[in-house]
Formats: C-alpha cells, sequence, structure tokens
C-alpha cells in the first residue's frame, strides 16, 4: 500500500529520514528505534505534513504529495495536536463520525465496544479533550481513528502514556481489526514486548536509515534486545 523511493530529509545538516526504498503492505508493521533515529519524521513524510528533501511516497501507487485521495482511507495519530482540544470527546467522536457519514446512533454503538478501553475515564466526564490526562487524550485519538474505519493506520508510540491493562486492550483491538479486515498498520514504539507481540514485521530504524527489517518470530524480541543492549 505505501511505496518510498529515495526519500531524503535533513534537519539542520543532520539526517532525518534516508530510505532508498521500502515498501509497506497489509499487515501490522512495526517501527522501532532509539530517540532521534527519525520514526515521527517518517510518519508525518507518509501523511504529507512535512515535504521531503527529496524521493516520492506513494500511497496506493500515488504520490502522497500531489493528491489527496488517500486522506480518505487513512487514519492517524501522532500527538495531541491531531484532536480538537476544545470540544469534549463525544462532541469530537461525533464530529469525526459525521465526517465519515456515521449517524449519532452508529457513532453511540461504536462506542459501546470501547468502555473497557475508556475505563470510564472519557465518556461522560463533562471534560474538555484539553482537560483529560495524556493518556486518555490518546485513548480518544486512537478510537477516533479506529471509527473511521481506515485502510492504514498510522500510530506514533500509541504505548507510551497506557497503562499496562489498557496496553493488552489495545494490542488485541489491532489484532481483531486485522483479523476483521486487510488493513495497513505502522505503529511506532520504544516498547519492544507490546510491538514484537501485535506486529507482524518489524523494521528497525537509526539515524533515518532501516538497518533491519524483520519478519516477527519467536527469536526477535531477543534480537531486538541484544542490538539495543550494545
Amino acid at each position: 500500500m505505501i511505496t518510498i523511493s529515495n526519500i531524503g530529509k535533513v534537519y539542520n545538516g543532520q539526517i532525518a529520514v534516508d530510505i532508498p526504498q521500502l515498501q509497506i503492505d497489509h499487515g501490522i508493521t512495526g517501527l522501532v528505534g532509539n530517540n532521534g533515529a527519525g520514526k515521527t519524521t517518517l510518519f508525518r513524510l507518509i501523511l504529507d505534513l512535512i515535504k521531503a528533501d527529496r524521493g516520492e511516497i506513494l500511497s496506493k501507487d500515488n504520490p502522497v504529495s500531489a493528491n489527496e485521495g488517500w486522506k480518505q482511507y487513512t487514519a492517524a495519530y501522532i500527538d495531541e495536536g491531531f484532536l480538537i482540544q476544545y470540544l469534549t470527546p463525544e462532541e469530537y467522536f461525533y464530529f469525526v463520525g459525521k465526517l465519515h457519514n456515521r449517524s449519532k446512533a452508529d457513532v453511540d454503538e461504536f462506542l459501546q465496544t470501547f468502555i473497557a478501553f475508556f475505563d470510564g475515564g472519557i465518556l461522560k466526564t463533562g471534560k474538555y479533550i484539553r482537560d483529560l490526562s495524556k493518556g486518555n487524550q490518546f485513548k480518544t485519538g486512537i478510537a477516533a481513528c479506529i471509527l473511521q474505519d481506515p485502510e492504514m493506520l498510522l500510530l506514533d508510540e500509541p504505548f507510551a502514556n497506557l497503562d499496562p491493562s489498557s496496553q493488552i486492550r489495545l494490542m488485541q483491538m489491532l489484532k481483531d481489526l486485522q483479523g476483521r479486515k486487510r488493513m495497513t498498520v505502522l505503529i511506532s514504539s520504544h516498547d519492544l514486548n507490546n510491538i514484537t507481540d501485535v506486529c507482524n514485521r518489524i523494521l528497525l530504524m537509526e539515524k533515518g536509515k532501516i538497518i533491519k527489517d524483520l519478519q516477527t518470530s519467536e527469536d526477535t524480541l531477543n534480537e531486538l534486545e541484544d542490538y539495543f543492549r550494545v
């Protein structure tokens, strides 16, 4: 679904992303690397939030920088900047639902499947999104993404601000989604245990480059731990 060709981005003379060729297809792909490896920059390039210095990114064979058709089937949550802070979570979910031709009743039915994940901290609290905890903002953003029923989903560090129970529920939701429909999911994370549990492919990124491309197996976690232990 995503084809990256000769993509490059430099900030202040430092290479942020340098990827000659990369194909990301259906399935759940994990992106791991130390801080500054270029993971979030790569996400922003794929979403056309920043312009590359060179190269091209295609979504379904169409350049993301030259058309907006990919936005109809793509959902992403990178940070709270993707939310509308002055709305309540309910208002935000109804807004997103309306954009995707879902009625208020459809959205209410959808939200019932998230009751355990929300754990009482999001719906019917009377809070604006800006007043939610970081973890609950992430939950709101993730749920809004899934509400869109996307073909492609990008989540940047989704486990970082979630408690263990919510992490487990999120992993199960992603597995269930992948089981129900052919989705392309790209997740960045520092959590090696979670990423090896939920992903069928893992890309290891350092200094803007993809240095390992692993099909997840029972040995993958040890291989990644050995790499980062050095």
